[in-house]
């Protein structure tokens, strides 16, 4: 708890919520469906170097030169960041946002980065309801055959380790049942700092 002095009120500091999962588990989805019903929570954007895929949103990360990251690395400007695949990808530390709480979708590594800074942060890890789901999500979303290849191979491990870390694990078998486990986890978080 910390104290607010303009108002002479106690409140509590905000959460900070990790979603992660192998690519293809759907966590963006359930990501942005949360971030819809919540208005009490602030994503903190990823940046990154890799180009936007064909149909993919301007704003799914922010989409940078490897100079311009290096350069905000370099000023210690991420909470974590990692190169996978040849790009980099970094959670930039969030500025004072008016006590939201901080939602990160980031891959484990990232994951295990912020933990290891701030011990208090919630892991969230999704997982998908199977490889073969994994791999028809991989290849729906347009990344070529040898990336897919690499995810799926990448994601044995990350769930292993995942399950381990996480607070809560979410099987992302159905949208809105998982979206709704996200939402009461973060509603139970709320209610336990007050």
């Amino acid at each position: 708890m910390t104290s607010d002095s303009t108002a002479g009120v106690t409140v509590a500091e905000p959460l900070i919520i990790i979603v992660s999962g192998p690519g293809g588990a759907g966590k963006g989805t359930i990501v942005d469906e949360v971030l819809r019903l919540d208005d009490r929570l602030w994503l903190s954007r990823s940046w990154t170097t890799r180009a936007r895929r064909e149909g993919e949103s301007e704003d799914a990360y922010v989409f940078v030169s490897r100079e311009e990251f290096e350069a905000k690395i370099g000023a210690n400007g991420f909470l974590e960041w990692t190169e996978f695949l040849g790009n980099l990808y970094g959670s930039p530390l969030p500025a004072p946002h008016d006590r939201h709480d901080i939602l990160l979708e980031i891959e484990l590594h990232g994951a295990q980065q912020v933990k290891a800074q701030h011990p208090e942060a919630l892991l969230v890890f999704v997982m998908p309801p199977s490889r073969e789901e994994q791999q028809r999500r991989l290849q729906g979303r347009g990344d070529p055959a040898h990336h897919v290849e690499k995810r799926l191979k990448k994601a044995e491990d990350e769930e292993k380790l995942g399950g381990e870390l996480a607070d809560l694990v979410i099987v992302n078998d159905n949208l809105e049942r998982a979206v709704d486990e996200l939402r009461s986890f973060v509603g139970a978080a709320r209610n336990a700092r007050r």
